[in-house]
């Protein structure tokens, strides 16, 4: 169970504070898939580097099965946007890289190693370097390389959010079939309607800044799930309704409330 309780934060910037994230409350059950959707500014990420370890919050804290999170842990796994593998290490020295600053035996590392890249379906690339991979194959050993700490949650800041639309679809379904054999904890952060719906068991749309939680979305779509799922009434009933309440809070961010029908403009 990862409890977020009463998380907010304000930054200050040049003597001048603002307030990113009101005071939010989440309750994440053990191997569940959650998205969190939202306009550019909401403070989805910052929220979910809070939970990583890797932001203070301003108020409220954060706990992992009871502990909790002061800092980063190998409990918790981050996949960003953008491709942070080490560009002088093969693939399988990035996906170990962690394994080894923990001193894993070389043996266990190449196993967990190969188990990794077989599952996401890089198997026969594990000389290769990140410039010889596409930007797709790159996330997908980013996710081989958190995954291969063996983490409580798997934590994923907008990581297709480079990629053309087909390549984004397939990392998609990849990233479905990876939790269904692993069955992690994973807060992935979008700002992509179908990508959340399909992705997730639980939709959590988010307010224009400073954000807090608006709506959960229960998505009862069955599993496991491939792209036709994106065509069913069920997946286009979800779609128009997170679509309006995201359309209402991105008008409210750009500052344009007066097209909004009465009665929405707070």
């Amino acid at each position: 169970m990862l409890t977020i309780s009463e998380i907010s934060k304000t930054f200050q910037i040049k003597g001048n504070s603002f307030l990113a994230l009101e005071k939010t409350t989440l309750a994440v059950e053990k191997g569940s898939f959650i998205t969190l959707l939202g306009p550019s500014g909401c403070g989805k990420s910052t929220l979910l580097k809070i939970v990583a370890g890797l932001v203070e919050p301003s108020s409220g804290q954060v706990r992992l099965d009871g502990r909790v999170i002061a800092g980063p842990g190998p409990d918790r796994g981050m996949v960003f946007q953008a491709y942070t593998l080490f560009p002088w290490l093969t693939v399988e020295r990035n996906v170990q890289f962690g394994l080894e600053i923990r001193g894993v035996p070389k043996k266990e590392r190449q196993a967990v190693t190969a188990r990794y890249l077989e599952l996401i379906g890089l198997k026969g690339f594990e000389q290769a370097f990140p410039i010889n991979l596409s930007g797709g194959m790159q996330q997908r050993v980013a996710i081989a390389r958190a995954l291969a700490n063996d983490p409580e949650v798997l934590l994923m800041d907008e990581p297709f959010g480079a990629l053309d639309a087909q390549t984004r679809t397939v990392m998609q379904e990849l990233l479905t079939q990876v939790w269904e054999e692993t069955k992690k904890t994973i807060i992935f952060v979008t700002h992509d309607v179908d990508e959340a719906i399909f992705l997730g068991d639980m939709v959590y749309v988010m307010t224009a800044r400073p954000g807090r939680i608006k709506a959960t979305i229960r998505v009862d779509l069955p599993r496991p799930r491939g792209y036709e799922m994106k065509t069913s009434p069920v997946f286009s009933r979800l779609k128009l309704d997170i679509l309006q309440l995201i359309r209402e809070e991105t008008i409210k961010a750009a500052g344009m409330s007066s097209v909004l029908p009465k009665g929405q403009e707070t």
